[in-house]
């Protein structure tokens, strides 16, 4: 009887453990890995929708992405968790916000391609986090 006990005892600790883990997670917007990296996803899919001379490496995309997945989840983090963060309009307004610090910062005009093409080349040449993400036609 008292090893049933000890053994209900210590799932029970570990259960305690896990849930304050998981209630320990910071939100995902303060997870630099996963909100950067959404970004720069975000942000190379606008320069190959801006620019005629750029098209996405849509496999590394997709990679980028489920790697991001993976990263939150090894975290911690539910899949509900992740998807009710990347499906906030409130998150995606507040990504979209960054972005456009993004091009401000480097000198994109949104309502110019050839802003836009500048860009992916400088990211493309400097093999970049965003750069790697696109390649030129």
């Amino acid at each position: 009887m008292s090893v049933l006990k000890s053994t209900i005892g210590a799932i029970a600790l570990c259960s305690a453990v896990s849930a304050n883990a998981a209630a320990a997670n910071p939100p995902l917007r303060e997870v630099a890995r996963v909100d950067d990296g959404l970004l720069y996803v975000a942000i190379a899919n606008e320069i190959r929708k801006n620019c005629d001379e750029i098209s996405a490496r849509f496999g590394q995309g997709i990679q980028t992405l489920r790697g991001l997945n993976r990263y939150a989840r090894d975290l911690g983090y539910s899949q509900f968790e992740i998807d009710a963060f990347t499906d906030s309009e409130f998150e995606k307004d507040r990504l979209r916000a960054r972005g456009a610090l993004y091009y401000s910062a480097h000198g994109v005009d949104p309502t110019k391609p050839e802003d836009f093409c500048r860009l992916g080349r400088a990211e493309i040449n400097k093999n970049s986090a965003i750069g790697v993400l696109l390649r030129a036609k």
